[in-house]
This record gives structure tokens, sequence and C-alpha cells, in this order.
């Protein structure tokens, strides 16, 4: 293992690499799937300067290698045509077969992750996972991805998992970013890890499923940096989503409390980001207030994708109500009727809905529709949900087009947490940046969802079944054909009779 170096040292040797620009060269991988080295293959840093734009230096994206598409769940269902489609704003759901669990599916995202990036295993000095999807009430999936680190010796890594529905994910990406700003920093990488499999009983919930994993690879002088201080953060305890019995992997749901409180979070968290944010400018000498075109860009935890649009509708109604009389009549028109209402008083209004969805359209495919890409088509993710939104953006915008943008970031998680706050993109989008290198890491997101195998609404039915009968089952091999999996694929080969699950990789 490579000894850590003094900080003195470190600074000579990243300055030495930073001058002569010693990127690892890029490689290409078999089947649709392309790699690019984005990151210094050395440690980073220690100085006793305050880190410079922590944030995202590298992100992979995992999803399952079959889908169903939501037309045929309708027919299968025997539900109106367009009810998941338009209703929902779902084209296809991803799902994993008893083959897969959350282990796996983070154990292939991380593999990944390295692979590409080529840094050394022994440069990550924190991991986090967020994930709900439990398989056991104690050993963490962050143990498991341990193994991967064996080999080279570095079993010194901080973070452990995090749990509360899909804000898991978010949470340790500040916990990743705050280690990153403390006296606890011995100068490596940090790796953040969301991760879940959404499945759920059969009936009018079930088409919401998904699954999938994010990793994130965290550290200074990001191309995506943390806007320091501009978080906007609401919690309260309710009961719109949870998952009581420990036996099954479905939650108990109740639909119209998770969409208010989901909008409830948002006003709240809306509110306190902007109080922040209008604070920081007014030290700036800049005296005006923020409202959305402050953002180039949002992306939105995705339960489904008509939730998305609804809640950009939402933020505008936001904006409008604070704003003055006189700006109301002129950036507003045809919206004076609801000049009267209360946010709080309007998480059911239909006319309220309506008319702001409309108002909003535009900046809905300007900012934020493009994120919605992978959520469309392999539904949500749970805590990976948000960040499969920015892979999404990454994939289907070019560094030009983000250089310098703001991308605000709204995370819930039912229970509830929930937190709005902000990505600055580099300046610098020229060849060869690390905004270029990691926009053109997820470049190839559609095809790879291209790639995949689609299954019928009966066969995504059994398999839905044979998860409820291995669920929590020991002593047995996995049912299914591993060529299936996408080349690469970590998959559960076992589990044995005191429930140990042993875990082998699909070759390229």
């Amino acid at each position: 293992m490579q000894r850590l170096l003094t900080p003195v040292k470190r600074v000579l040797q990243v300055k030495r690499v930073l001058q002569e620009a010693a990127l690892t060269p890029a490689r290409l991988l078999p089947a649709t799937h392309q790699w690019f080295s984005t990151v210094s293959a050395v440690p980073l840093a220690k100085t006793d300067t305050w880190p410079k734009d922590v944030g995202i230096l590298a992100l992979e994206v995992y999803f399952p290698a079959q889908y169903v598409d939501q037309t045929d769940l309708e027919k299968y269902n025997n539900v109106a045509a367009g009810k998941y489609t338009v209703g929902l704003g779902q084209n296809q759901m991803g799902f994993c077969s008893v083959q897969e669990d959350i282990n796996s599916l983070c154990l292939t995202v991380v593999q990944q992750l390295m692979e590409r990036t080529q840094i050394p295993w022994d440069s990550v000095g924190r991991l986090e996972v967020g994930t709900e999807t439990i398989i056991d009430k104690s050993k963490a999936v962050k143990t498991v991805l341990m193994e991967l680190f064996q080999d080279s010796g570095n079993t010194d890594i901080e973070g452990i998992d995090t749990t509360n529905a899909c804000y898991g994910g978010t949470a340790s990406l500040f916990n990743a970013a705050n280690w990153m700003e403390s006296s606890s920093w011995d100068g490596r990488y940090a790796m953040v890890v969301c991760g879940d499999i959404a499945v759920y009983a059969n009936g009018s919930a079930r088409p919401t499923g998904g699954a999938g994993a994010v990793a994130m690879l965290v550290g200074p002088e990001a191309p995506l940096a943390l806007e320091r201080g501009l978080r906007g953060t609401h919690m309260e305890n309710v009961y719109d989503f949870y998952k009581p019995d420990l036996a099954s992997e479905y939650p108990v749901v109740d639909g119209k409390l998770s969409i208010e409180c989901y909008f409830r979070a948002l006003d709240r968290c809306y509110s306190f980001y902007r109080q922040k944010i209008q604070k920081q400018w007014k030290q700036a000498g800049i005296d005006r207030p923020f409202n959305l075109e402050d953002f180039q860009f949002l992306i939105f935890h995705t339960p489904f994708c008509k939730l998305v649009q609804k809640s950009l509708a939402r933020l505008m109604f936001n904006d409008f109500l604070s704003a003055s009389s006189d700006i109301q009549s002129s950036h507003y028109k045809g919206l004076e009727a609801f000049r009267g209402l209360k946010l709080e008083d309007t998480y059911n209004n239909r006319d309220v809905d309506a008319a702001f969805q409309k108002a909003s359209l535009d900046m809905f495919n300007k900012k934020t529709k493009a994120s919605l890409y992978l959520s469309t088509h392999n539904g949500n993710m749970y805590t990976s949900s948000l960040y499969g939104c920015l892979a999404s953006l990454l994939s289907l915008y070019s560094a030009q087009d983000l250089a310098g943008s703001r991308i605000g970031a709204f995370s819930y998680g039912s229970g509830l947490a929930a937190s709005l706050f902000s990505l600055r993109a580099s300046k610098d989008a020229s060849p060869g940046s690390p905004l270029e290198k990691l926009v053109s890491s997820v470049s190839d997101l559609p095809n790879r969802l291209a790639s995949r195998k689609r299954v019928s609404a009966e066969e995504f039915t059994e398999v839905m079944n044979q998860r409820e009968q291995f669920c929590h089952k020991v002593n047995f091999s996995p049912p299914g054909d591993t060529n299936s999996l996408f080349p690469g694929t970590w998959y559960l080969e076992q589990v044995d009779e005191l429930y140990r699950r042993k875990y082998a990789r699909r070759p390229f």
C-alpha cells in the first residue's frame, strides 16, 4: 500500500501532477460502456487551508440489464391506456432478479467507478453508503464493499451506511464533504454510494418501482462543486412511507400524504435556501430577491416523473407568492387570481397545480426535463434517484452548456428528511478539462439503457413472485442465467445456512 505523504510532500506532488497534466490514459471496455479517466491517479494535497470547491469529481451509474415496458403493465393490470405512461410520466421500469441484491448493486457501481477513474484503491479515505434496502439489521453494505479494497491492504476507510428512505445518499454526500472540510481529512478522496431496489406489492404502486445505484468520487477542485453554506433542510416525523415489516421488501405507503409531505418539504427547503443565498448576496452587495431564474438547471428526487413537473410548478408558485404585486402583475400575467392564497392551503389545489404547470412549462423544458431521462426509462431508484437525474443531465448536455451553471437539487426521503442544495459547474469546459471529462464519462447513458432486454409483464410478475419466495431464505443459490447480466456485474452466488452471502462477478 502506498505510504501516506506528509502535507508538504503532498502539496509538491500535486503541483507537479497539475503542471504535467498527468492523467491516466482513457481505456475502452466491451459492450456499450465507455470509460474515461477523469481525475488524478494520486492522493490529494492536505494543507492547512480550507479545501476549495469540494464536490463531485467523477460519477458512475448502474442499472439492471432488463426492464418491463409500462404500456405492457397497463394492459396486464387492465388499467386505462396512459395511466402509467402519461399519468405517472413513466415509460419503462428496470428491475432486479433474485440474482441481484443491494450488496451486488453497490459492488458493481464501486468497482466500475474505480476501474474507470483508475485511482489507486488506497487513495480512498472515506466511503459512505446511502440506502434503504436493508437485508441485515446489523451488517452494513459498506462492510461488504470493503472486499474490493482487500488486495490493496487499505482498511483505513471511514464511513458507514446511512438510512432514511430516499435521503440517505444526500446525507452521505454531505458527510463526505464535511469530512473533507474538517480537521479529520487526511488528504484522500471520499466516495459516496447510493443504491436501492424499489419494489412494491402487486397493486397501484408497483409501476413506481425501479432499481439502480450511483457512485460518486468526492474531492476538492471538483467540476461540480457543492456551494458552501447553501443548504435548506426540513425534517419532521410523519408516516407517509415506511417499512415496519422486516420480513418483507414492501413498504407501507400513504400516497396522498406522501405527496403532501413532498410539497411541504419542498416549500420549506426552498424558503430556507433563499434566505441563506440572499444573506450571502447582501454581504456581497447584491440586494435583490432570489428566484428560479437564478438556477440554470433544477433536479429533483423522482418517485415518478409527473411529480417533478408539478414540483417545478410549485417552486414557481413560491416565487409568485413572495413577489411584490407589481412583479406579480408584470411577470405572472394571468395568475392574479391566486394572489391571496397560502402555500399550506394549496397542496391539493388542482387549479393552482394546472395553472402553474402551464406557466412553468417552458422553464421545465429548459431546466429540468433532460434530467428525467434515466427516471423515465428505469423508474425510481430511491436514494440514487436524484443522482441518476444528475447523470441524465450530464449525459444530454455538453460541457459548454453546463459551464458555470448553478444546478439546484432537491432531495426528499419519507418519514421525513429533505434538503435543497446547489452544485456549481466549473467555468472551464475546454477539451480535456475535468468538466468535459465528467460529461464524456456518462455520455453513453442512453445507449446503455437501449441495450437492456425488454421482458413481458408476465415475466416481470414471475420475478417479483420469486423475490417474495427467496426474501430472507437460507441455504440456496439464486435461479437464473448470469449471462443475462451486463458484463462486469456482481451478483449473488449463494446464501448459506447461516445467512452469509457470497458474491461473484460476471467477467467481461
